[in-house]
């Protein structure tokens, strides 16, 4: 790998080394090795729409042809630290202002622009031969200035990229590189990314990307049955709803919003109006946009047979209450014609019970969205027993259409992402009960990679949400998610502390400058979980604690796969590191069993026989871990 990366970079050299100045004009995106060759010419300009950026480390590893080279020595260190170990692509306006390009010119003046600036270096106007110098030499920084950047970045990164090893390599590379002429840089440079090529991590991130591209694929497909949405409804202005209509609206998809209270609907429009107001101040947008976006929901109090009977799809998103739900879904039905599709955003409630409140279950499906909607990019399409492909074809086609990551799963309870995970909450209960503490285990399994650990994580889905949810789960899986003692999420329920939204769970919330809540250490907390713990305080190891909360997970992906609840372990990944943030550098539960192998999952699933069928690996995983079988091929 090293050869032919030398290989490559001689080519970019060969650029640089051109006895004449070069000039790069993109038109469009330039990233990775666009951005590397274009940073070997003296001089870069761009139209205005275009990006230019060094993503590599999000695919686990780094600038491979130059671009920890020449990039620090044309913009400065400071620059780029903050452009390379972030994975960061940038538009126009930020290239230009950080000297990556040197002039934005509209796409169809691009090549009279690039001529022009040709034509200044040649003139001697511009010093082309100083820029070619400074990226074949060293970085000319004072040693006590680099020594303070440098360790500065590298606290930064190794705090701000737990699990991931590029941002790290990153940064230690253009360090070790700073004192050294091109050639020599350019031979770290290709060591490093040797290195992360190698690792686990790169092979995970890449694999996350083409799984990615498949499930892109499979939804154009998909979608292909159905018909794309160009009116849609939603019923409820609750938080799912509102946060629904806002998407679809924003995705320029004309949306209904009907709640039987005026007051939800001006909570739902207000919902709206902040979220695009946001957009506003940052700049995303204009006012212009925001009032388009705004124009795009029509809320109302009635079914109205003109409103409803124009519409392509309608997601139905009242409480998780089934005699509501079915209620609400037959007068839908009453008033949308025939062929247009009724989805359900539920998160436990069965498909198949929910269908049978309509009369044409073959347009009826589950569309489950994740809270904050705006932000979460996966959605669960959910097939009933009787759902047809159109049906499951036009939800997948509005998903796509709001740019959101759709997979489609089967009925059962908790369908795919709540069924892996609350095994993983019942891990965490056990290790409660038998005296663990909850703050250990959160700080293990941040510490692992989760972006939050099993408490923290039940107080932003809130404890009567999965307090609800965990009946459902004990009722379709007793015998290993129904517990036969009292819990902590019982306490907490009990003491009406259901998390963020009462400021009070497994911890303290009070709002942040920004209105969002922080959370800290709540002294009550301990005697309230010590009512679980009949044998007091136990302490274990950050070892156990890892694998006593990822081995209920990864065997219940494995079930679903093997129950054909999702059709591919692709898609059984992405729901996991979209839905609930499994660490995307181990690729996902079925990624990371065929990274520690099979065999080794179900040695340290046995260690822990005793504690039920939460650890006990299938038939099939034996088998395959006897035949050296893994979940991806290649």
């Amino acid at each position: 790998m090293i050869e032919w990366l030398g290989w490559c970079n001689q080519i970019f050299s060969d650029i640089e080394d051109l006895p004449y100045p070069t000039v790069t004009a993109v038109n469009g995106v330039a990233l990775g090795g666009g951005c590397e060759m274009a940073l070997s010419t003296d001089y870069r300009i761009m139209d205005p729409k275009g990006k230019i950026g060094l993503p590599e480390i999000g695919l686990g590893i780094m600038p491979g042809f130059g671009g920890t080279v020449r990039l620090p020595r044309l913009i400065g260190v400071d620059n780029a630290l903050k452009i390379i170990p972030a994975g960061k692509s940038v538009k126009a306006d930020t290239a230009l202002k950080e000297h990556i390009v040197d002039a934005i010119v509209p796409a169809d003046k691009l090549v009279d622009a690039g001529k022009k600036m040709l034509k200044q270096a040649i003139d001697g106007k511009l010093n082309w031969q100083e820029r070619t110098n400074r990226k074949k030499g060293k970085i000319k920084l004072p040693i006590m200035e680099g020594m303070l950047v440098f360790t500065s970045a590298l606290g930064m990164t190794k705090k701000a990229s737990k699990g991931y090893l590029a941002p790290v390599e990153s940064v230690k590379t253009i360090r070790n590189a700073a004192g050294m002429t091109r050639e020599k840089a350019l031979a770290l440079e290709a060591k490093g990314f040797a290195k992360l090529a190698k690792s686990s991590v790169a092979q995970s991130l890449t694999g996350l990307y083409l799984s990615g591209e498949f499930i892109k694929r499979k939804a154009k497909k998909q979608a292909s049955h159905g018909k794309p949405v160009q009116k849609a409804a939603v019923l409820g202005a609750g938080i799912m709803g509102g946060g629904i209509a806002y998407t679809s609206a924003s995705s320029n998809i004309p949306i209904i919003m009907k709640d039987i209270r005026q007051e939800g609907l001006n909570q739902g429009m207000s919902e709206a109006a902040k979220l695009t107001a946001k957009l506003v101040k940052r700049g995303k947008i204009d006012e212009a946009k925001m009032a388009g976006v705004l124009a795009n929901i029509t809320p109302t109090l009635a079914y109205g047979a003109e409103d409803f009977g124009s519409v392509d799809i309608v997601v139905e998103a009242v409480t998780e209450n089934p005699k509501i739900k079915k209620l609400v879904l037959k007068q839908v039905e009453d008033t949308v014609t025939e062929d247009t599709v009724i989805t359900t955003n539920t998160s436990s409630i069965s498909i198949d019970f929910l269908a049978q409140a309509v009369d044409r279950p073959e347009n009826f499906c589950g569309m489950h969205f994740f809270n904050p909607v705006h932000r979460m990019q996966l959605v669960e399409i959910i097939r009933g027993e009787k759902t047809s492909d159109h049906a499951i074809g036009t939800a997948v086609a509005y998903a796509s259409q709001m740019k959101k990551i759709p997979i489609v799963v089967r009925d059962c309870p908790g369908f795919l992402v709540n069924r892996v995970l609350f095994p993983y909450f019942a891990g965490f209960q056990l290790l409660v009960s038998e005296g663990v503490n909850f703050l250990q285990i959160d700080k293990v399994m941040e510490k692992f990679g989760w972006p939050m650990g099993p408490a923290y994580l039940l107080d932003v889905v809130g404890m009567d949400t999965a307090h609800h949810a965990g009946a459902v789960m004990a009722e379709g899986y007793p015998d290993r998610m129904a517990p036969d003692y009292r819990t902590s999420l019982d306490v907490m329920v009990e003491e009406g502390r259901y998390g963020q939204k009462t400021g009070k769970g497994f911890y303290s919330y009070t709002l942040d400058k920004r209105g969002r809540p922080k959370k800290s250490v709540d002294p009550d907390v301990a005697a309230l979980v010590a009512t679980v713990q009949p044998n007091g305080a136990a302490e274990i190891s950050d070892q156990e604690i890892q694998e006593r909360m990822m081995i209920p997970m990864i065997i219940e992906t494995i079930r679903c796969l093997e129950e054909n609840i999702v059709d591919t372990p692709n898609e059984a990944d992405i729901a996991l590191i979209y839905g609930i943030g499994f660490p995307p550098f181990l690729g996902g539960a079925l990624k990371y069993v065929d990274h520690l192998g099979l065999d080794v999952v179900c040695a340290m699933a046995d260690k822990y026989a005793h504690l039920g069928k939460l650890y006990e690996p299938t038939e099939k995983m034996r088998e395959m871990a006897a035949a050296g079988l893994k979940y991806y091929k290649g």
